[in-house]
């Protein structure tokens, strides 16, 4: 039993043998539906609102039953193992903020501050003035890129620059397995890059001075979000200066204990990095052949063929 709003609609096949119910939900999903959403949607003079009425009379292709659910089967199982994978970089996440915990216990800070054991650096934004400067081949990060992220690993971004945009921004290209942390606005959202990337300027970007302080580093600021936020100044929206980020005093364990955290953090990560862009992968994929599935273009057999590809 369930109560939903006024305003969400309940959709159910009234008849398994005509609409397979999985079929409906791909169904949602697809051109034929959006097209007459959208075109249905501004009837009224309010919000965006599609009615039970106009519901009624939207149009749905059918196919065969059986068709219908090898549709449905396929891009089923794409999403379960795309829900899989989400399962496996939680547990490997939470995991890894429990080693930390212990490993870090009874810890005290001591003069060592986040500016004095790794590099700490910005970035900036070549002018939009010149193409010249965009579309390249090099990854530049926005903080946008960094939010709509399930977990903190990157391996894209929206937008790229060339290697002359590089050269007349305040960013360098900093390599995989930096740390990138937004300091406007948002304050806290991480992301360790996958790729070599540069950032704009809503970036603190820290360069562990060896591999095996990455996670260290990564999980001891991951805890100060609230001193970030204490730090944190402006008039229209709230900043951490590099500065202030620096001379904040930070926990660092002993180079034999951070070797031990490292040995059973990094695996943890690796696992995680790796289930969250096969999830990635995955679903790109879905959405690659869902329209196409739905319009007929291609045959389920094909789209089998194209999913063993890539699994």
């Amino acid at each position: 039993m369930f109560v939903y709003s006024p305003h969400l609609s309940y959709w159910r096949s009234s008849n398994s043998t005509l609409l397979v119910p999985g079929y409906l939900r791909y169904w949602a999903h697809s051109p034929e539906f959006i097209g007459q959403l959208r075109a249905m949607a501004g009837s009224t003079d309010m919000a965006p609102y599609l009615s039970l009425s106009d519901q009624r009379r939207l149009l749905m292709t059918l196919p065969e039953p059986r068709h219908q659910q090898a549709i449905a089967a396929l891009l089923g199982a794409l999403d379960d193992k795309a829900a899989v994978n989400d399962q496996i970089v939680k547990i490997s996440l939470d995991l890894a903020d429990a080693f930390y915990e212990m490993f870090s216990q009874g810890l005290h800070f001591g003069p060592d501050n986040f500016g004095a054991v790794a590099a700490v650096y910005g970035g900036g934004t070549p002018s939009t003035a010149k193409s010249s400067y965009w579309d390249g081949g090099i990854a530049w990060t926005t903080p946008s890129d960094v939010t709509a992220l399930s977990a903190p690993y990157l391996f894209k971004t929206d937008r790229t620059i060339t290697e002359s945009g590089l050269a007349n921004c305040a960013s360098q290209l900093y390599p995989a397995g930096s740390i990138f942390m937004t300091s406007r606005a948002t304050i806290g959202a991480f992301a360790v890059p996958q790729i070599p990337a540069a950032v704009n300027q809503g970036f603190i970007v820290v360069v562990p001075p060896r591999t095996e302080m990455r996670w260290w580093l990564f999980h001891e600021m991951r805890s100060r979000i609230d001193d970030m936020l204490s730090l944190a100044n402006g008039s229209t929206f709230l900043e951490l200066s590099r500065k202030n980020f620096k001379a904040m005093p930070a926990r660092v364990g002993s180079s034999d204990v951070i070797r031990q955290f490292d040995a059973k953090v990094a695996p943890l990560h690796q696992r995680a990095a790796k289930a969250t862009q096969e999830s990635t992968t995955l679903v790109e994929l879905r959405n690659a052949l869902l329209p196409k599935l739905m319009s007929g273009e291609i045959r389920v057999l094909d789209a089998e063929r194209a999913v063993e590809d890539v699994t």
